[in-house]
């Protein structure tokens, strides 16, 4: 699942990048305003951080189950790693982490209904160890952290799409529609660019808000035959 960054994307002054929705969270926590009844329960949404592209799918359920699943991939080294948290209510019951290194890193940690820890497991090219009591902890705060980001995201009107880039500058989504991003010039070169390098058409990814549109990533593989579908997750 590796994937290439559109590095200009990173410093647009855009709401989703990751300063300024680093206030954008804080504020939320400050006034509790974090739900809000009229969003979808199934949301995609992302942000450029300054190591890389974060993509966000969340599912909310009618009995106070939260899923998520937070993809993160480099703008240049590094490992392409997804983690997946799910709550019960405020209380977090999951935390699964996958690194896709070589040889590629799996953590799972669970909680129990009062939030005590039940099981935690770190897996290394099939060695099995423990995390330590500092380790779990950062884990829950990361945890929290992402789910501030995602509520802000989502209160904010933040909307992550992927697709399959054409000549004439449209894209078919995972979804099935067929859009014109309102990208401007500079990203669309950068796809172009991407695109005369490739026999198949690259996949985009790319954010919507009320604030404009920001490309996010340009990569060979496929997102659409991995991203997350409402029905199952």
């Amino acid at each position: 699942m590796t994937a290439k960054g559109f590095n200009e994307g990173a410093i647009s002054p855009l709401l989703f990048t990751w300063r300024s929705l680093a206030l954008a969270a804080g504020a939320l926590l400050l006034t509790a305003c974090s739900r809000n009844s009229t969003l979808p329960p199934f949301t995609a949404s992302g942000y450029a951080a300054d190591q890389g592209a974060v993509r966000i799918w969340r599912k909310d359920g009618s009995n106070d189950a939260v899923r998520m699943l937070v993809v993160f991939s480099p703008w240049r080294a590094g490992n392409t790693t997804t983690r997946e948290y799910r709550w019960q209510g405020e209380s977090l019951a999951l935390i699964e982490t996958n690194i896709y290194s070589k040889p590629p890193e799996h953590v799972k940690v669970r909680f129990d209904d009062h939030g005590e820890l039940s099981f935690m497991q770190r897996e290394v090219d099939g060695q099995k160890q423990q995390l330590s009591d500092d380790t779990i902890a950062l884990y829950r705060y990361q945890a929290q952290q992402m789910r501030a980001t995602s509520d802000a995201l989502r209160t904010g009107n933040v909307v992550l799409r992927q697709g399959r880039w054409h000549a004439n500058r449209t894209v078919t989504t995972c979804e099935g529609e067929t859009l014109k991003p309102a990208l401007d010039e500079v990203a669309i070169s950068h796809i172009e660019r991407r695109q005369a390098h490739s026999s198949l058409e690259v996949s985009v990814a790319w954010l919507e808000a009320p604030e404009g549109t920001q490309l996010l990533l340009v990569a060979n593989q496929d997102y659409c035959h991995w991203q997350p579908k409402a029905a199952t997750f």
